[in-house]
């Protein structure tokens, strides 16, 4: 069995973050900003159009600095998750209920992305702010009328060119479905590998994924700054009528969330015949500091707790779940790329059609499986997913202001999920790891 540290280990870089009270800060940011947003608006008459565009430039830049700061180390720091949490610090349980862990994982994802879908068509959040003028457009990444009929007729051809055949060119371009494929593969190889040869490359991905985490906490010190600017520079930029359409936007993810979390505890009823009540008690600690820390990665230590002592999960099961969970299992985070991806398009007057919809589907599966555990880790993969459905990253700016607050409810749901999925799998295979400790115990 490979020897490995968990996930855990790294939380460690975001206790400064919690102990001081970063989401108070991104609160009072996201406040003073749209305050300050509404002054520097024209129509306010307080400054020209002139100066409030200058002023609108400066206020970006904090925002335009952490989006760079994340987007640099994005790849090397899902492509070390991603192997960590494959290879684990048990092995040998991938090899016993690993794939059917995997699918799992795609299942309740795609049951996610399917809710995320049915909200935003029935309730259309991106056609109100589409009425009002939409957002800024540079006129990139737009469909060409053709391209899904082109996409019909080689589904083949995208289907085997899923597996890229030059992973160098993949990170390189950042093409993100690549990069996520051809890390899984690398990961299940690994697994493959005898101790004392795998040991270097997982000692090696530990070191990247713990300066990547370095770098992610040096960023998301910027977040309160970035916030305060991005709504200042939003609201001067555009109507108070188009933040309200946002409010909109943000209701539409939240009720989408609420119905995957019920989907949970319907999920452990059937399953495991656990009363969703007592389900929810158990894991309230986790969940709440999820909703304040906004990282997978930082609840693992009380994830695992929780499992093993209020939920009676085989520390074999909730040691192997969880951290894989925690990096590939998204499914809050796969909802809200689900929804803001359809709400760009609506708020652009993009038409997409069955095909699109499909493929917009498998991307996301695909991309939340290589979202960072971290603050903000669900926008930074955002741009990969709107550039593969042909719609413009210019508004994406306008997201990141508001996503602290949904970052809080779909960590939240992220958490749920993974403690679902130990109940289910501890139901399964709970019994069998215990004998079989005790076998090789004895």
């Amino acid at each position: 069995m490979i020897e490995l540290r968990s996930l855990n280990y790294l939380s460690v870089h975001l206790d400064r973050l919690i102990q001081g009270r970063l989401w108070l800060k991104v609160s009072i940011g996201l406040v003073l900003g749209a305050a300050i947003g509404v002054l520097l608006n024209p129509s306010i008459g307080l400054v020209t159009e002139h100066i409030s565009l200058r002023l609108a430039d400066w206020l970006d830049l904090p925002g335009q600095i952490f989006m760079r700061l994340v987007q640099m180390i994005m790849i090397p720091l899902i492509f070390t998750s991603i192997i960590t949490g494959i290879v684990g610090n048990t092995s040998d349980n991938l090899k016993t209920f690993g794939l059917r862990l995997l699918l799992y994982f795609i299942f309740t994802t795609t049951i996610a992305i399917l809710i995320g879908l049915v909200v935003t068509l029935v309730f259309k959040p991106g056609q109100y702010i589409f009425e009002l003028g939409g957002f800024p457009n540079s006129g990139e990444s737009q469909l060409r009328p053709d391209e899904n009929t082109d996409l019909l007729e080689n589904i083949p051809n995208a289907i085997s060119n899923l597996i890229p055949n030059n992973p160098m060119e993949s990170i390189l371009t950042g093409e993100m479905l690549g990069v996520v494929i051809f890390t899984i593969i690398i990961g299940v190889a690994i697994t493959q590998l005898r101790q004392e040869t795998a040991k270097p490359i997982i000692r090696f991905s530990e070191a990247i994924q713990k300066i990547c985490m370095i770098v992610v906490s040096w960023a998301m010190l910027l977040v309160p700054y970035a916030v305060f600017g991005l709504i200042a520079a939003l609201l001067s930029r555009t109507s108070i009528e188009i933040f309200f359409g946002l409010g909109y936007y943000m209701l539409v993810v939240i009720l989408g969330l609420i119905i995957l979390l019920l989907f949970y505890l319907v999920l452990a009823l059937v399953v495991t015949k656990k009363n969703p009540f007592r389900f929810l008690r158990a894991i309230k600690e986790p969940q709440l500091l999820a909703f304040s820390t906004a990282s997978s990665a930082a609840v693992m230590p009380l994830s695992m707790k929780t499992a093993d002592e209020k939920l009676g999960v085989s520390s074999h099961i909730s040691d192997f779940v969880i951290p894989v969970g925690a990096t590939i299992n998204m499914d809050g985070t796969a909802l809200f790329q689900c929804v803001t991806t359809l709400f760009m398009a609506q708020a652009y007057g993009i038409e997409l059609s069955v095909l699109s919809l499909l493929l917009i589907t498998f991307t996301v599966v695909a991309a939340s499986i290589g979202t960072p555990a971290i603050p903000g880790g669900g926008v930074i993969i955002l741009a990969s997913v709107l550039q593969s459905a042909g719609i413009p990253i210019d508004g994406l700016i306008v997201i990141i202001g508001i996503d602290r607050i949904l970052g809080m409810f779909r960590t939240a749901v992220n958490v749920t999920g993974d403690l679902t999925a130990c109940i289910v799998f501890d139901k399964f295979y709970g019994d069998k790891a215990i004998s079989e400790t005790l076998v090789t115990d004895g």
